[in-house]
């Protein structure tokens, strides 16, 4: 599986302003040196608590921010630095679901207007076959084209988020990121969509960065999961090494959360102590030293690198002690 998305030691750090004369006072460590590679055809998972910076992650890739420092490289070559119109063209080939259906669709808007606006931004096709492109891809997502006349408040939340799927994929991306894109849902629709976006990416051969803090959501839709707490990933292997024989402090207390189905099973806990550091202060050293339960002195001075597990070069930790504590 050839690499479509490469990320070298992203960064972006938002100015802290302050003082009188409004000058820079600090920056906030949003993300702070991500780096792995996504396969096509392929879905990251990327989990963590809010906070964690995967949202600005997954905007900053998809070049809503442009990055602090680092380079992405889409296709093998370098999208970091575009700016302006240069980023036009990259806009038909990667595109972003957001978290909220409610607030993603443009009120004043008809359906079928907000589902054109991109084809005629890119000159793609006349009115007539832009029509029959929206109309064909609102039945590919469960919704009549009789619907396309109607205005976002007549639709509920699942169809919503339907729509919002519906105009990620109207230019024929290659690289789709869902940022929380079932969240604000109910549970009994979550299903549908994922089922819908499974089916979606078999149909468009599309590559998915899936950003959840769910971790039965990305579970289910994943190939490889990506764990991120205070900007960095701390762990990153494929899904069933993740879920099965998980190897950062942080990654076992975030698969300690979840509810147990049988009331029957036991199973021991890994507290966390203390609160998420500052992202405009991050501690010294291991940034999860702070609440890890199995913290030494080395994790207080010295940041762990992503590194392989012994005998597992896709299975990568960033913790000091994640052979001692799988041992």
């Amino acid at each position: 599986m050839s690499a479509l998305l490469e990320v070298r030691d992203v960064k972006l750090h938002f100015p802290v302003m302050g003082g009188i004369f409004r000058h820079q006072v600090g920056s906030v460590y949003a993300v702070d040196g991500v780096s792995f590679e996504l396969g096509r055809g392929g879905t990251l998972g990327i989990v963590g608590e809010s906070g964690c910076g995967k949202s600005t992650l997954g905007r900053t890739l998809v070049r809503l921010y442009k990055p602090t420092d680092g380079a992405i490289r889409f296709q093998g070559a370098d999208i970091s630095a575009l700016t302006g119109r240069d980023l036009i063209p990259l806009r038909r080939r990667m595109q972003i679901i957001f978290q909220d259906p409610y607030s993603s669709l443009n009120p004043r808007k008809s359906i079928r207007a907000t589902l054109e606006e991109p084809l005629r931004i890119h000159g793609i096709g006349d009115a007539d076959e832009r029509f029959e492109s929206v109309a064909s891809l609102m039945e590919k997502v469960g919704l009549r084209r009789e619907d396309l006349h109607k205005f976002p408040h007549e639709f509920s939340g699942g169809q919503r988020q339907r729509i919002g799927i519906a105009r990620a994929l109207v230019l024929g991306p290659e690289l789709v990121v869902a940022d929380e894109p079932v969240s604000a849902l109910d549970v009994s629709i979550q299903s549908q969509v994922l089922n819908l976006l499974v089916e979606l990416q078999n149909e468009f051969d599309l590559t998915f960065l899936f950003i959840s803090h769910d971790l039965t959501v990305v579970k289910y839709i994943s190939d490889r999961v990506a764990v991120m707490y205070l900007g960095r990933f701390v762990e990153i292997a494929d899904a069933t090494d993740i879920y099965t024989k998980p190897a950062h402090p942080y990654t076992r207390a975030l698969l300690d959360s979840l509810p147990v189905t049988d009331p029957m099973q036991r199973r021991e806990r890994v507290p966390l102590e203390g609160d998420v550091p500052n992202p405009s202060a991050p501690p010294p050293g291991c940034a999860f030293h702070v609440r890890c339960p199995h913290a030494r002195e080395i994790c207080r001075q010295q940041a762990p690198e992503l590194a392989a597990m012994e005998g597992e070069p896709s299975h990568r930790t960033a913790c000091h002690l994640a052979e001692e504590l799988r041992e």
